[in-house]
């Protein structure tokens, strides 16, 4: 299954927040698991994510978009993505 994170939106029309989810590429809606929620309308934004099941997923392969990337590096999700990769099997 090639898995993407994305944000979701939710919320009412003009006061919009976002769910952080994990879902299959394949379909345009629903999700696997949803990994936490962003609220960029507070000053300053509103973050809760668990970090430990995110970097799970990128290091099982999960593509982040762009947005979510960006999320990931300041919270340094990608770094602790790389140590939880296992080391590759050598021939």
């Amino acid at each position: 299954m090639a898995t993407i994170i994305k944000l979701l939106r939710k919320g009412t029309i003009h006061r919009p927040f976002w769910r952080i989810v994990v879902s299959d590429s394949r379909k345009p809606r629903g999700c696997v698991e949803q990994l936490g929620t962003y609220d960029n309308l507070r000053k300053p934004a509103k973050l809760n994510l668990d970090e430990e099941r995110s970097a799970l997923w990128v290091s099982r392969g999960a593509k982040p978009s762009e947005t979510v990337r960006r999320i990931f590096l300041k919270k340094g999700i990608l770094k602790k993505a790389v140590e939880l990769k296992p080391a590759g099997k050598k021939a």
